[in-house]
């Protein structure tokens, strides 16, 4: 692609942006960021209602004290996690677009939730700046298949470790590229199916022995 090619892409995106964030509320701002950072945000429409019942049922809610999120986008799941959430239990969600996190620090008001900006590779430092040893869930909708070289498999190891045993890592994708890269860290790897989602995704948990 051309230089000139490269820099009419670079405004018809500005412009994209500044209409984005004309648009109100949470929509414009999953927008504004879907069109700034499109290899991050795994897709343009936040997830359905039935794709966060359906990734959130298998977990041990009673047995929850830390609740960790990659690419938590405006909040689409972080609201549903802090219902069930333990009176005594944290949510952190990692973002590492600063949009998102500024976003989800001013609207979500709720003293065990805390958005911070940096890597979900560098979740363990994160998990433990936090004051906490370990996390029992780690939920991602990171698209796994567009990160950069060698992002995937840091992040999984990073996720592994942090882990409770008896935890899991829980993904929802586009597709399955995510599997082989949890099949490098956990041995028992439950998958689902969630149709009536924009685009239908597919489920995966991870469980740590």
């Amino acid at each position: 692609m051309a230089d000139n090619d490269f820099l009419a892409l670079g405004r018809l995106r500005d412009r994209l942006a500044q209409r984005a964030g004309r648009v109100s509320g949470h929509w414009g701002v999953f927008l504004r960021g879907f069109i700034e950072h499109p290899r991050m945000v795994g897709s343009v429409i936040p997830s359905s209602r039935y794709t966060i019942d359906k990734m959130l049922e298998p977990v041990d809610w009673a047995n929850c004290q830390l609740f960790v999120e990659y690419g938590p986008g405006v909040g689409t799941f972080c609201l549903p996690v802090l219902e069930k959430l333990p009176a005594d239990g944290a949510l952190i969600a990692i973002d590492t677009n600063p949009l998102f996190v500024d976003y989800l620090n001013e609207t979500i008001r709720d003293s065990r939730f805390t958005a911070v900006l940096g890597s979900a590779a560098d979740v363990e430092e994160i998990v433990q700046a936090s004051g906490r040893g370990h996390a029992d869930y780690i939920l991602s909708g990171l698209p796994f298949s567009t990160l950069p070289n060698g992002v995937g498999p840091a992040i999984m190891a990073g996720t592994h470790r942090i882990l409770r045993p008896g935890g899991a890592f829980m993904a929802y994708q586009f597709t399955a590229a995510v599997r082989d890269l949890m099949a490098q860290e956990f041995t028992r790897i439950d998958s689902g199916f969630e149709f009536w989602n924009i685009l239908p995704c597919k489920l995966f948990w991870g469980w740590k022995d």
